[in-house]
């Protein structure tokens, strides 16, 4: 009986375990559904570019298994010996050796700890890298229909649910069935008819508890489904949040947040039930198990058919199995959750851009031109099919020569941009550039012989210098100095207080629209392409500062093709050539006094545009 009451307690700690292994967290918020762990294969390449680490994870975390496995026997053995003086010596060898046991499981442990974390933050560093590499080269049509917020979240949140699965949660799961199939074994051959209680009961505690699991995921994906909802409005309000304070809007803003945590709260308070109930059923039904299992060998004890040591033993074994069954109930789903977060990335992965390389693209003539040629173009965007962007446009842009782009909104100027950017393949039609179709080479071909200064100018989190020098690797700062001064920058920066190396914060925050624009037009200036695309390059600058821009601008227009969308009348006027686009063709053509003589759609525009001083406009010749 004394073994008995030894092996109770040990059942008792291991029922702690068992509660700790069914009851988790709420799974990490970006955790999906998956009914496989079929996407996790996906991990095996990653995986197999480490073969000695990964040996030596399994080796240590065979090793810490084998250990724990050990221990019963040496338990057995004393229990069966008896405690008496006359066999200290025995006893004192048989603690030493648990002692030595001990370390051993230890130092098993430790080393697996470090072989598999490592390997679980190595993966997940490449699987980001190769992710982060994809979604930057795919189309913008893919950007259209899928949020930013989103995509982002593959690369944090999802990334590190893998990472925990390759590690931790593998490792956990390799050792848990090793654990369960060697107590089995181990069971079967200290007593079998205990054992075919056990496998008897098996049945009874497995069925409910992968019912009751199916429940408790599906509630868990509900509440991470509303938990992410909540994230990703409170990421695009925080990201715009001088609109949200000039319009009032903070507690109509915190008032949707609420509402949408609310909702989250609702569905994981849903799932928290759920999982209470399968924690009652699972330590009930093993615990059930347990105690029938040790009063049925109480009575062999009893009978004398049965030794202390070995029913003490048995039990050992099947605490060990039991708590690694609950383990691995939890540890199947944690990997579930990474199997949905792969299966997230995988899609991200095999996303193919719409815009690819041709399999052997045609190189552009050198040195370059810059004659770029429109010809019958019919695009509708991706999102919006039904809306035609263009409609037929035909032009042409000789080498040098600078086209001014003027309609009303809608009309179709920045689409020709984006296709001349080759964002988006045209329905039909060909643009040229230097007589090749740009369909024909490489696209990162195309835009080295472009450079844009968008409307809306995008400004990295980072220094001044890697903001001018994006997109001319290798800039020094006597070029990046010389493009600033040519954009009237260099005076601005050199009044900050680290100068070139100032941070200007996320999305250029720390500047003046001005300012941003300037550094855009230096961003232009460096790259020192044959043909410049302007639009609207001058929009947010005071009178003061467009003068000096416009003087910079007017030499960096020397020699290049130049393509400018413009209302402001200075870009205008020095076009050699002005199209008026509307419903995305070309309604009027002509320099600026010949079409306001033709007092069409052009004069129509520029009245509205310049009312107060329409006279002195309608006089510049």
């Amino acid at each position: 009986m004394k073994g008995a009451k030894i092996t109770s307690a040990l059942a008792g700690t291991a029922g702690a375990a068992v509660e700790n292994a069914i009851v988790t967290e709420i799974p990490d918020q970006q955790a999906r559904k998956t009914r496989s762990l079929r996407p996790l294969s996906g991990l095996l390449p990653y995986l197999a570019r480490y073969k000695g680490m990964a040996a030596a994870a399994l080796f240590f975390l065979s090793l810490a298994a084998a250990t724990t496995l050990a221990l019963p026997l040496a338990v057995r053995r004393m229990l069966d010996h008896g405690f008496n003086a006359a066999d200290s010596g025995f006893i004192n060898n048989y603690f030493a050796m648990m002692i030595i046991m001990a370390v051993v499981l230890a130092l098993a442990s430790a080393f697996r700890y470090y072989f598999v974390i490592t390997i679980g933050e190595r993966i997940v560093a490449d699987v980001r890298r190769d992710v982060f590499a994809h979604v930057t080269r795919l189309s913008p049509d893919f950007f259209d229909v899928n949020q930013s917020g989103e995509i982002v979240s593959r690369l944090t949140a999802d990334t590190t649910q893998i990472k925990s699965a390759v590690g931790a949660t593998a490792s956990l799961a390799l050792r848990n069935t090793i654990l369960c199939l060697g107590a089995m074994a181990m069971m079967i051959y200290t007593s079998p008819r205990l054992s075919v209680l056990v496998l008897a009961a098996i049945p009874v505690i497995v069925f409910p508890l992968v019912a009751f699991g199916r429940s408790v995921r599906k509630r868990s994906r509900e509440a991470q489904d509303k938990l992410a909802a909540a994230s990703a409005y409170a990421g695009e309000t925080i990201a715009a949040v001088r609109t949200v304070q000039a319009f009032n809007g903070e507690q109509a803003a915190t008032d949707r947040y609420a509402s949408a945590v609310e909702f989250a709260y609702d569905a994981a308070r849903a799932a928290v039930r759920t999982r209470a109930v399968l924690t009652g059923v699972a330590i009930t039904l093993i615990f059930g198990s347990i105690v029938a299992i040790l009063w049925y060998g109480a009575q062999g004890v009893l009978s004398g058919t049965l030794s202390a040591g070995t029913l003490g033993q048995f039990l050992i074994y099947s605490v060990i199995a039991a708590g690694s069954m609950g383990s691995l109930s939890e540890v199947w789903s944690e990997l579930s959750q990474a199997g949905g977060a792969a299966e997230r990335l995988t899609e991200l992965l095999q996303q193919d851009p719409t815009i690819k390389a041709p399999t052997s693209p045609q190189s552009l003539p050198k040195p370059a031109r810059g004659r770029v040629e429109f010809n019958d173009l019919r695009f509708a965007y991706p999102s919006h099919i039904s809306r035609v962007a263009l409609n037929g446009l035909t032009f042409t842009v000789e080498p040098g020569e600078t086209v001014a782009i003027v309609g009303p909104s809608g009309a179709g100027k920045s689409t020709v941009f984006a296709l001349l950017l080759r964002y988006y393949d045209p329905t039909s039609g060909s643009i040229n550039l230097d007589g090749l179709d740009i369909r024909t080479v490489s696209p990162h071909d195309l835009r080295s012989r472009l450079a844009i200064v968008p409307q809306d100018v995008t400004i990295f989190a980072a220094s001044i210098h890697d903001n001018i020098a994006f997109g001319t690797p290798g800039a020094t700062r006597e070029q990046v100095r010389a493009a600033a001064q040519a954009a009237q920058a260099d005076e601005f920066i050199a009044r900050l207080e680290h100068g070139y190396d100032t941070d200007v914060g996320e999305r250029g925050v720390t500047l003046s629209g001005g300012q941003r624009q300037r550094i855009a037009i230096a961003r232009a200036i460096l790259r020192d392409a044959p043909v410049l695309l302007l639009d609207e390059a001058t929009s947010a600058l005071d009178a003061e500062s467009e003068t000096l821009v416009q003087k910079a601008l007017d030499g960096l227009m020397q020699n290049r093709t130049t393509i400018v969308i413009a209302h402001r009348l200075a870009t205008v006027l020095k076009a050699d050539r002005i199209l008026v686009m509307d419903e995305g063709r070309i309604a009027e053509m002509g320099t600026h006094q010949s079409l306001i003589q033709q007092d069409g759609l052009y004069a129509k525009l520029a009245r509205l545009q310049f009312e107060s001083g329409a006279r002195d406009f309608l006089a510049v010749k």
